[in-house]
């Protein structure tokens, strides 16, 4: 069975410009990484679950903020590994440098036997729709793609 994530492309307007949020992992290995890694908030859908209560869950996991609003489906978007992303659009302005992620344990360093927690977001920020296109994940570009397509820029959608 193919696994499913959810997702949620929060978007503002920023002075004269369109925003989105963008996450970036933490852990020892994307911590040096910048250009195409950072992601929207998201997580794995669990069995029996509303994708979009599932993308809503996961945002708050990573960024310890409840969004709410009006959400707009962009549609299901296969990554490169197989698994698919659907995600919505939704409006919502919060200060991205005061988020809170939940954590995870892994061995590090590695065969070092020794656990340690990080992050599973080390920082969010928000980034204009060309910037944003650098930063994303390849995978998770057509994302933005859908997003810019259906809220173009004089509508200041999401």
């Amino acid at each position: 069975m193919t696994k499913r994530s959810a997702g949620l492309l929060i978007c503002r307007q920023h002075e004269d410009r369109r925003e989105v949020l963008l996450v970036h992992p933490g852990g020892p290995y994307w911590a040096k990484k910048d250009e195409g890694c950072w992601s929207i908030p998201k997580g794995l859908v669990n069995e029996g679950e509303d994708d979009l209560a599932a993308a809503r869950r996961e945002t708050k996991e990573e960024i310890g903020v409840d969004i709410d609003g009006s959400f707009t489906d962009l549609g299901c978007f296969k990554q490169p590994g197989g698994k698919m992303v659907i995600a919505w659009a939704v409006r919502a302005d919060l200060d991205a440098s005061s988020i809170r992620s939940n954590t995870f344990s892994m061995e590090w360093p590695p065969r070092s036997g020794a656990m340690r927690e990080f992050p599973e977001v080390d920082r969010a920020a928000w980034f204009t729709l060309p910037e944003a296109d650098v930063k994303l994940l390849p995978g998770q570009r057509p994302i933005l793609l859908a997003f810019a397509e259906r809220f173009p820029a004089s509508s200041a959608g999401g």
